[in-house]
């Protein structure tokens, strides 16, 4: 984990969340800036920056993060309906916290493009 990354420092309970879920992998939050009825935050207990920062190693790591999506949008109510993963990468890819993590959105309807 990283000393100063704020999702490092809330997966080590340094920084107090809204936490969804937690395993021995990833950790879920409610994003302070919802742009959904449901937006949570799922990232990885180890620190990596970005999705381009993943190896093949990681691919069982990023299978458990999807997996999780997937469970946690059943939890939520919003899997029988539709919902969004997003993982924005790097800057131009609208990444605002160099920690990877993917956005759960649902509970309303999603437009295309997303902006």
């Amino acid at each position: 984990m990283s000393q100063h990354c704020i999702f490092c420092r809330i997966a080590r309970k340094e920084v107090p969340s809204q936490l969804v879920h937690e395993d021995e992998q990833c950790v879920v939050i409610q994003d302070i800036n919802p742009q959904a009825p449901t937006h949570w935050l799922i990232f990885p207990k180890q620190h990596l920056e970005r999705l381009h920062d993943l190896s093949e190693a990681g691919r069982p790591l990023l299978g458990h993060l999807l997996l999780t999506a997937r469970s946690m949008a059943e939890r939520a109510g919003v899997a029988q309906g539709g919902y969004r993963v997003v993982i924005n990468n790097g800057d131009d890819g609208g990444q605002t916290v160099p920690h990877l993590h993917l956005h759960l959105l649902g509970g309303r309807a999603m437009h295309w493009p997303p902006g």
